[in-house]
């Protein structure tokens, strides 16, 4: 039986791509195990050890990949760093982790350049970045495997919503990293993944995110092909799929909306049987985009929701029927509850905190022990989601509570009317938040990205709020809709909303 886990494959089947890079070219296990090993090698020789940190401000591509496999496996903290950062929070990152070593890209080096002039810690860069060695020069003089190997982590950081971002720092466990994560197998298996078994993965989102790192790392140490992309476009990811067979892959709901954008014969015209289970996560997808993804790929689309902080849920295509607008139950060694704000678990349907737990397992938010507690009750935790739980432990969300809604003192989700605004055609995406309102407290805003061809005006906005009053109760319908080019989305599909929101409340206090 074949051996998992990079190095393994290396060595059992050195030929076997374990990478598409976006350029497309194709990097084998052996190549790609090498490359970790110098690169682990010269971080080795620079003096780092276990329990050291290294930033990453990489686009998708094998060199993020290498570096990464290559910290990993001398037990160091790997720091990705969002791109549309700017220098100042790059080297928040780079001073907030304690690294010892900052990689980059010279697409990204007016950004670099700043981040390091602001911490002075070794850089080294793909390309040109003034102030750093190239990173071919890391690990140049060594050879073979590095001396001291043990499982490291990556340090996701969260979004930093609600002020600066904080790091998730996880103990290590001090494992061989020739051994493929219990919990990677275990995770790939909730979803009836495998090893080998002729799988390739497509990576279309930024490697900075939490699951899209681990869906790529994973699928390579699980011994399948990971496809990767730089940037997302919906009809050439479809060709990759055809081209490469591709069988998972982690995805966003906007990214399923500009599927469905595609003209008919642009989607008809490529080959997707090859599709075994596309994942779905991190933001709310409107039941009628699932049901047309659904009509179109097959059964294969699954959800599930969950946090860099550990636990979650999942669902498959079949049960999602039955329990349409559902993220799940509590997959196999989570714990999920809704508790009201005392504390206290809820009845079946009542809305409340939805808080989780994985396992054992602990985590801290790093140098941030009030945010930690602040998130717990006992010895679970929240991300400030609202949902319930149907009788048959199915959890529903219902919104973040920093965006619910109260008019009147009636509780308002703006998620619900989201979901019903944009199915309607005419509309390309849609936030909805509250603003001001003297008597009630707050009012409904909606701020709506017209589809192509589609003007903006009095006309499309009677017509979008006589559409949602079919759907809506009175209550829940918008005051106003505004209209914008685009919406503060991330890659990932995460709407940033207090961008859009804030300019209403300066100088006023809002209840939440």
């Amino acid at each position: 039986m074949a051996s998992t886990g990079l190095w393994n494959i290396a060595r059992e089947q050195p030929d076997l791509t374990a990478v598409v890079d976006p350029d497309g070219r194709e990097v084998t296990y052996a190549e790609l195990a090498a490359a970790a090993d110098r690169y682990g090698r010269g971080f080795q020789a620079m003096g780092l050890s276990p329990g050291d940190s290294v930033v990453l401000l990489l686009p998708n591509g094998i060199d993020l990949v290498s570096v990464y496999f290559g910290a990993f496996q001398t037990g160091l903290y790997v720091v990705m760093a969002n791109w549309h950062l700017v220098g100042a929070e790059v080297a928040y990152l780079v001073e907030d982790s304690g690294a010892k070593a900052f990689i980059a890209h010279e697409r990204f080096a007016d950004t670099a350049a700043d981040a390091l002039s602001r911490t002075g810690v070794a850089g080294f860069a793909v390309g040109d970045v003034p102030g750093f060695s190239p990173l071919s020069s890391l690990g140049a003089d060594e050879t073979g495997r590095p001396d001291v190997r043990t499982a490291g982590s990556p340090m996701l950081y969260t979004s930093g919503t609600t002020g600066r971002p904080k790091g998730v720092r996880r103990p290590l466990t001090g494992a061989d990293p020739d051994v493929v994560p219990p919990a990677a197998s275990w995770f790939f298996g909730i979803f009836g993944i495998g090893p080998f078994d002729g799988h390739v993965h497509i990576c279309g989102s930024p490697l900075y995110h939490t699951a899209v790192l681990n869906f790529v790392a994973n699928s390579v140490q699980l011994g399948h092909t990971a496809v990767l992309m730089d940037r997302w476009r919906p009809e050439e990811m479809l060709r990759l799929i055809e081209k490469y067979r591709v069988t998972h892959s982690h995805m966003v709901p906007t990214q399923f909306h500009r599927l469905l954008e595609l003209p008919e014969d642009v989607r008809s015209r490529y080959d997707v049987s090859s599709l075994r289970c596309m994942i779905h996560g991190a933001a709310p997808c409107p039941q009628e985009v699932k049901r047309r993804m659904l009509d179109w790929w097959g059964p294969v689309v699954t959800e599930y929701y969950a946090a860099t902080e550990g636990g979650g849920t999942a669902i498959s295509a079949q049960e999602w029927l039955a329990k349409p607008g559902s993220v799940g139950r509590a997959w196999p060694g989570s714990v999920v509850a809704v508790l009201d704000e005392s504390g206290e678990p809820v009845p079946a349907g009542t809305p409340g905190l939805v808080y989780m737990r994985m396992g054992e397992s602990t985590f801290e938010y790093h140098k941030d022990a009030d945010k930690t507690r602040a998130a717990r009750v006992g010895n679970l935790f929240t991300l400030g989601d609202i949902g319930y739980l149907d009788e048959d432990g199915y959890l529903y969300l219902c919104d973040r509570k920093a965006d619910l809604i109260i008019s009147g003192g009636v509780n308002i989700y703006p998620a619900e009317i989201e979901n019903e605004l944009a199915v309607h055609p005419k509309v390309a995406d849609v936030a909805v938040f509250g603003v001001p309102n003297d008597d009630w407290g707050e009012e409904i805003k909606a701020v709506v990205r017209p589809a192509a061809g589609v003007s903006p005006g009095p006309e499309l906005t009677a017509e979008l709020l006589a559409f949602a009053a079919g759907r809506l109760a009175k209550f829940k319908l918008p005051r106003s809709v505004d209209y914008a080019e685009e919406l503060p989305r991330d890659p990932n599909g995460k709407l940033y909303k207090r961008k859009l929101r804030d300019p209403y409340w300066v100088g006023r206090e809002r209840a939440i």
